[in-house]
Protein backbone atom coordinates (compact mmCIF):
# COMPACT_ATOMS: atom_id res chain seq x y z
CA UNK A 1 0.00 0.00 0.00
CA UNK A 2 2.75 2.53 0.76
CA UNK A 3 4.39 2.10 -2.60
CA UNK A 4 0.96 2.87 -4.16
CA UNK A 5 0.66 5.79 -2.10
CA UNK A 6 4.46 6.84 -3.28
CA UNK A 7 3.99 5.59 -6.85
CA UNK A 8 0.53 8.31 -6.65
CA UNK A 9 2.43 11.11 -4.69
CA UNK A 10 5.55 10.92 -7.53
CA UNK A 11 3.04 10.43 -10.81
CA UNK A 12 1.44 13.77 -9.44
CA UNK A 13 4.36 15.95 -8.58
CA UNK A 14 5.92 15.46 -11.72
CA UNK A 15 4.89 15.67 -15.19
CA UNK A 16 4.05 13.21 -17.57
CA UNK A 17 6.79 11.13 -19.73
CA UNK A 18 7.59 11.54 -23.05
CA UNK A 19 5.13 9.46 -25.48
CA UNK A 20 8.16 7.64 -26.07
CA UNK A 21 7.07 5.67 -23.08
CA UNK A 22 3.90 4.45 -23.68
CA UNK A 23 3.24 0.75 -24.60
CA UNK A 24 6.79 0.13 -24.03
CA UNK A 25 6.12 -2.82 -21.21
CA UNK A 26 4.34 -5.75 -21.81
CA UNK A 27 2.07 -8.11 -19.12
CA UNK A 28 2.58 -11.43 -18.30
CA UNK A 29 -1.00 -12.90 -18.23
CA UNK A 30 -2.83 -15.89 -17.16
CA UNK A 31 -1.46 -19.40 -18.85
CA UNK A 32 1.36 -17.94 -19.98
CA UNK A 33 5.15 -18.99 -18.89
CA UNK A 34 8.27 -16.90 -18.67
CA UNK A 35 10.49 -17.88 -21.74
CA UNK A 36 14.14 -19.27 -21.39
CA UNK A 37 16.48 -17.07 -20.74
CA UNK A 38 19.96 -17.22 -18.79
CA UNK A 39 21.71 -14.14 -16.98
CA UNK A 40 24.37 -13.99 -19.87
CA UNK A 41 21.26 -12.31 -21.69
CA UNK A 42 21.58 -9.43 -19.15
CA UNK A 43 25.14 -9.39 -18.49
CA UNK A 44 25.64 -5.83 -20.53
CA UNK A 45 23.48 -3.87 -17.68
CA UNK A 46 26.80 -4.44 -15.44
CA UNK A 47 28.23 -1.19 -14.27
CA UNK A 48 27.47 2.43 -12.94
CA UNK A 49 24.28 4.15 -14.59
CA UNK A 50 22.63 7.75 -14.21
CA UNK A 51 19.81 9.86 -15.66
CA UNK A 52 16.88 11.40 -14.87
CA UNK A 53 13.24 11.10 -14.03
CA UNK A 54 10.28 11.60 -11.67
CA UNK A 55 12.03 15.21 -11.85
CA UNK A 56 14.56 14.13 -10.08
CA UNK A 57 18.12 12.50 -10.71
CA UNK A 58 18.34 8.46 -10.77
CA UNK A 59 21.11 5.95 -10.30
CA UNK A 60 21.18 2.30 -10.57
CA UNK A 61 24.35 -0.16 -10.52
CA UNK A 62 24.05 -3.22 -11.45
CA UNK A 63 27.11 -5.86 -10.50
CA UNK A 64 28.37 -8.82 -12.97
CA UNK A 65 25.86 -12.05 -13.20
CA UNK A 66 27.86 -14.23 -10.03
CA UNK A 67 25.74 -17.28 -8.92
CA UNK A 68 22.63 -17.37 -9.87
CA UNK A 69 21.96 -13.84 -10.21
CA UNK A 70 22.80 -10.22 -10.62
CA UNK A 71 22.11 -7.61 -8.14
CA UNK A 72 21.42 -3.96 -8.14
CA UNK A 73 20.90 -0.78 -6.46
CA UNK A 74 18.67 2.25 -7.11
CA UNK A 75 18.07 5.56 -5.68
CA UNK A 76 16.41 9.08 -6.86
CA UNK A 77 17.55 11.76 -5.52
CA UNK A 78 15.57 15.15 -6.01
CA UNK A 79 16.78 18.74 -4.60
CA UNK A 80 20.25 17.19 -2.98
CA UNK A 81 18.15 14.59 -0.88
CA UNK A 82 17.17 10.62 -1.63
CA UNK A 83 13.62 10.50 -2.44
CA UNK A 84 13.88 6.31 -2.06
CA UNK A 85 15.97 3.29 -2.84
CA UNK A 86 15.38 0.19 -4.66
CA UNK A 87 17.65 -2.96 -4.23
CA UNK A 88 16.95 -5.59 -7.09
CA UNK A 89 17.83 -8.59 -8.40
CA UNK A 90 17.42 -10.56 -11.84
CA UNK A 91 17.45 -14.28 -10.55
CA UNK A 92 17.97 -17.07 -12.77
CA UNK A 93 14.82 -19.47 -11.71
CA UNK A 94 15.05 -23.09 -13.47
CA UNK A 95 15.69 -21.93 -17.04
CA UNK A 96 14.44 -17.98 -17.27
CA UNK A 97 14.51 -14.57 -15.49
CA UNK A 98 12.53 -13.45 -12.61
CA UNK A 99 13.26 -9.22 -11.52
CA UNK A 100 12.37 -9.09 -7.93
CA UNK A 101 12.57 -5.41 -6.16
CA UNK A 102 12.44 -4.25 -2.38
CA UNK A 103 11.84 -0.44 -1.77
CA UNK A 104 12.76 1.75 0.50
CA UNK A 105 12.52 5.57 2.02
CA UNK A 106 15.41 7.57 2.54
CA UNK A 107 16.11 6.69 5.47
CA UNK A 108 15.94 2.83 5.10
CA UNK A 109 12.17 2.35 6.00
CA UNK A 110 10.80 -0.33 3.91
CA UNK A 111 7.96 -0.33 2.20
CA UNK A 112 6.84 -3.79 1.49
CA UNK A 113 6.77 -5.92 4.22
CA UNK A 114 9.99 -7.82 5.83
CA UNK A 115 9.71 -11.42 3.34
CA UNK A 116 7.74 -9.34 0.37
CA UNK A 117 9.05 -8.46 -2.66
CA UNK A 118 7.70 -6.72 -6.28
CA UNK A 119 8.25 -10.01 -8.75
CA UNK A 120 8.10 -9.33 -12.13
CA UNK A 121 8.36 -12.13 -14.35
CA UNK A 122 9.96 -12.19 -17.68
CA UNK A 123 7.83 -12.11 -20.80
CA UNK A 124 9.96 -11.76 -23.31
CA UNK A 125 13.67 -11.40 -24.78
CA UNK A 126 15.20 -9.79 -27.56
CA UNK A 127 18.57 -9.01 -28.87
CA UNK A 128 18.47 -5.26 -27.04
CA UNK A 129 15.31 -5.69 -24.84
CA UNK A 130 14.40 -7.76 -21.41
CA UNK A 131 10.73 -7.67 -20.93
CA UNK A 132 9.23 -8.26 -17.44
CA UNK A 133 5.60 -8.06 -16.64
CA UNK A 134 5.40 -4.16 -16.30
CA UNK A 135 9.13 -3.52 -16.45
CA UNK A 136 11.74 -3.22 -19.52
CA UNK A 137 15.28 -2.74 -19.75
CA UNK A 138 16.19 -1.77 -23.42
CA UNK A 139 19.73 -1.78 -24.26
CA UNK A 140 20.28 1.37 -26.63
CA UNK A 141 23.63 1.41 -26.77
CA UNK A 142 26.61 0.16 -25.36
CA UNK A 143 26.46 3.46 -22.55
CA UNK A 144 22.81 3.67 -22.93
CA UNK A 145 19.70 2.07 -21.95
CA UNK A 146 15.94 2.70 -20.44
CA UNK A 147 14.27 1.59 -18.68
CA UNK A 148 10.36 1.80 -18.82
CA UNK A 149 8.00 0.95 -15.73
CA UNK A 150 4.45 0.78 -15.60
CA UNK A 151 2.71 2.47 -13.19
CA UNK A 152 -0.98 2.83 -12.02
CA UNK A 153 -2.81 5.50 -10.60
CA UNK A 154 -6.22 4.55 -10.21
CA UNK A 155 -7.41 3.06 -13.02
CA UNK A 156 -4.88 4.39 -14.92
CA UNK A 157 -1.71 2.77 -16.10
CA UNK A 158 1.14 4.18 -17.65
CA UNK A 159 4.30 3.61 -18.38
CA UNK A 160 7.26 5.92 -17.14
CA UNK A 161 10.81 6.63 -18.45
CA UNK A 162 13.66 6.03 -17.01
CA UNK A 163 16.74 6.84 -19.67
CA UNK A 164 20.36 6.19 -18.34
CA UNK A 165 23.83 6.97 -19.70
CA UNK A 166 26.58 4.50 -18.37
CA UNK A 167 28.83 6.51 -16.38
CA UNK A 168 32.45 5.21 -17.33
Amino acid sequence: MKFIITALVLLLAYPSPSAKAEGQTLTFTDGMTSPPATLEEAAWLAGLWRGEAFGGQVEENWSPPLGDSMAGAFKLVSDGKVDFYELEVIREVGNTLILQLKHFHGDLRGWEEKDETVDFPLVKVTETALYFDGFTIERVSSDAMNMYVRIKDGDVERDVLFAYRRVK
